[in-house]
């Protein structure tokens, strides 16, 4: 399909960027992905919306893939949506038990009506219609601002976990680590709140704006919303080039300059941190050595510490070169679950996983992002981010950490705590 290219500029991006969130509600199925102008982000692409539905995967559970590459070809056109952590069931000989908060699909996609990409001071309106373009530019230009701020309710969240137990089913975790069956386990806990109702773009505006992260996303399908403020990237490819940048490692920031350094210092030199990230690598390195030229696979970045608004995040990098005989779906079916998400050895975390937690995690742990007619995605990993159904009012969020062998369950438990933070204090 061929999409007709406006570009306009703009003198000032985020007030635009603020105007076309608010014009997006109308419509019952969008994302909008944002780096929030993050300076260590790989690609040009600063912000982007998809809005409307030509055509979408219907609701799956089974052969995902497979209709995920058949809608690709079908489409031939830019595509969005989610990949839900339950996909791995298809990937994988496995299958849960758990409860499930939110009813989703293993997989969601769609080819929209309306993409708008921004680029720094540069708007590009990707439509069918050069005469829809220029309707939509001037009615987002033409809303107001002043009146978009809406004032959430204080909500308490319950934690489907209680200290006693996180801290024994850790112990359960060192368990298997002393027996030899895993080395690392990515151990998460659900919080819910029930009969509540949100404002969810104005939950968005809120969590982003004290997160700042780089990877953040808002999705909507009918009553079904996502609230990323993920620092993340799963994976991403550009041309032949596919780079992958797991994050294991997280720390507090402090407002002083000279103590937030060395808060940086003393996690880049945690030998239990590093451990963490390094077996993640390792297996991200295995992952994509899977799809790529023989040799191609680099960790061209280790154990990096970078400050983000909240907290101090440990990310590697590795990259490879997309061998020519393999495909999109190849890549994705060989690195998800992304590793930082599960364990090592994967497999086996993974049941450790499905043993030990609570529900489901569905698009918690999974990924949204897009997919270019070229061939070109990007994806991150779904973090730091709260569910919400409109029509049931259930509002829910994931928080986990590592457990490797030198792991204390009270400290786990602590950097649960550290990484709900911004997700409670929307509400208070």
């Amino acid at each position: 399909m061929t999409r007709i290219v406006k570009s306009f500029k703009v003198d000032d991006s985020v007030t635009f960027k603020e105007k076309i969130l608010l014009w997006s509600k109308s419509f019952k199925t969008y994302i909008y992905l944002d780096s929030n102008e993050y300076k260590n982000r790989e690609g040009d692409i600063e912000s982007i919306l998809a809005a409307g539905v030509i055509d979408k995967i219907p609701f799956t559970t089974e052969n995902s893939f497979k209709k995920l590459d058949g809608f690709i070809s079908k489409v031939n056109d830019w595509i969005f949506g989610f990949l839900s952590y339950d996909l791995k069931n298809e990937i994988e000989d496995l299958s849960s038990k758990n409860s499930t908060t939110f009813k989703t699909p293993n997989l969601f996609f769609f080819q929209p009506k309306k993409i708008w990409i921004i680029k720094s001071h540069t708007i590009e309106a990707h439509y069918l219609s050069e005469e829809d373009i220029l309707i939509d530019w001037n009615h987002i230009n033409s809303i107001q601002l002043r009146n978009n701020k809406v004032k959430n309710k204080k909500i308490n969240f319950s934690p489907q976990l209680t200290r006693l137990d996180y801290i024994k089913k850790i112990n359960k975790i060192l368990s298997h680590i002393k027996r030899g069956d895993i080395y690392e386990v990515n151990f998460c806990m659900e919080w819910i709140a029930r009969g509540k109702e949100i404002d969810p773009e104005s939950v968005f505006r809120k969590l982003n704006k004290i997160s700042k992260s780089p990877m953040s996303g808002f999705f909507r399908d009918k009553n079904f919303f996502l609230i990323s403020s993920s620092p993340e990237r799963f994976i991403k490819k550009t041309g032949k080039k596919i780079i992958s940048q797991p994050i294991k490692g997280t720390a507090k920031r402090d407002p002083i300059e000279k103590n937030d350094l060395k808060i940086r210092c003393s996690l880049v030199n945690d030998p239990k941190e590093r451990a963490e990230n390094i077996m993640i690598v390792d297996l991200v390195r295995n992952d994509l050595s899977k799809f790529s030229v023989p040799g191609s696979v680099k960790v061209t970045e280790l154990c990096k510490v970078y400050p983000f608004k909240q907290v101090n995040q440990m990310i590697s990098t590795v990259e490879s070169k997309l061998d020519n005989q393999k495909t999109i779906i190849d890549v994705l079916e060989s690195t998800f679950p992304m590793g930082s998400m599960t364990g090592a050895p994967k497999v086996e975390a993974l049941k450790i996983i499905d043993d030990l937690e609570l529900s489901k995690r569905g698009v918690y742990s999974g990924s949204i992002g897009y997919i270019q007619p070229n061939g070109n995605f990007d994806f991150n990993v779904v973090i730091r981010s709260l569910l919400y159904d409109s029509q049931k009012k259930l509002l829910s969020f994931h928080v986990g950490s590592a457990i490797t062998s030198s792991s204390i369950p009270e400290y786990e438990y602590d950097e649960c705590l550290l990484k709900a933070k911004p997700m409670i204090s929307i509400f208070d």
